[in-house]
């Protein structure tokens, strides 16, 4: 089984792919497994003050729940925007899995060229997502990513990772709006019935709601006008699916779009290294792209 994580500033989100084999017309195997099935899927909290024991014992019993063991972890593989909780990961990885991670960082293969000024700036989830969708969905596409902040990003139609919008996450202006007002309470995001309010919670919902909507459709539009209108449009992250329901361009929501991509870029970095092997190490071979752990994008 292949163990996926994906470290974002509020939540961390994790997986575990097992093998699938391919097989000929006559029932013979037609190439060696790949792990394709999603057996097991977990969103928690990120908590950076968690020590390696803490996690371990929170990762092992995630696996409890799900009847899987962890003897059976092959590989595992992490993108994080979360720097100090790097090396804890990495011992928890070592000491409850026996497995060396790969994290998604300078040097690791993408198959995916980046067009940034300075490609080391562009956050490793951010990667992992355009990775993910065009191997899907093909391009040119927009992935959206409604996480701490809301990032867009921009893939050509020849695979080519372009750049993006990186935008306050809706959670960080609601945040800022309680923090700044003495007499608005705290409410819940979500879709409210109707766009005028007859109350202040109705209210406030409704301009959160539908001004975050806005803002995501007034990004759209021009990012369309740039890209083309045969450019397709994928939402993932945490209120992926709350907002990218209402939007006019988005036509597919991906909750698992991350955990698809750390998988494409594992499978990208065995083939002819030490990660090939079950117990997997952090080395990769030849760099094809580069990409960088930068907390520029989250979930």
């Amino acid at each position: 089984m292949l163990f996926v994580l994906d470290v974002g500033n509020t939540n961390t989100v994790l997986g575990v792919f097992a093998r699938v084999a391919k097989l000929h017309p006559d029932g013979e195997a037609e190439e060696a497994p790949r792990y394709e099935r999603l057996v097991a899927n977990w969103r928690v909290a990120t908590r950076q003050s968690s020590t390696v024991d803490e996690y371990g014992v929170l990762f092992r019993n995630l696996f409890s729940m799900a009847s899987l063991e962890a003897s059976g972890i092959h590989g595992i593989v992490i993108s994080s925007v979360v720097p100090p909780l790097d090396p804890v990961l990495r011992q928890v990885c070592e000491r409850y899995f026996n497995s060396k991670p790969l994290l998604i960082e300078p040097g690791v293969k993408t198959g995916m060229p980046v067009h940034y000024d300075n490609p080391a700036e562009v956050g490793a989830d951010r990667i992992v997502n355009a990775v993910a969708a065009f191997d899907k969905y093909g391009g040119p596409c927009i992935i959206v990513d409604f996480g701490t902040a809301t990032t867009f990003d921009c893939v050509s139609a020849k695979g080519e990772y372009l750049g993006g919008v990186i935008c306050p996450g809706i959670g960080i202006s609601a945040d800022a709006l309680f923090q700044r007002t003495a007499r608005l309470p705290r409410v819940e995001i979500r879709k409210p019935a109707r766009v005028i309010g007859t109350n202040t919670v109705g209210s406030l919902q409704s301009g959160l709601y539908y001004g975050y909507l806005g803002l995501v459709d007034g990004i759209l539009e021009l990012l369309l006008e740039e890209m083309g209108r045969q450019t397709k449009v994928i939402a993932t992250g945490g209120l992926g699916a709350m907002i990218g329901t209402g939007s006019k361009y988005i036509e597919k929501v991906d909750d698992l779009l991350t955990l698809e991509g750390l998988r494409i870029i594992w499978e990208r970095n065995v083939q002819g290294s030490s990660l090939a092997s079950p117990k997997v190490s952090s080395k990769s071979s030849n760099v094809s792209a580069t990409i960088s752990s930068t907390p520029r994008g989250d979930r």
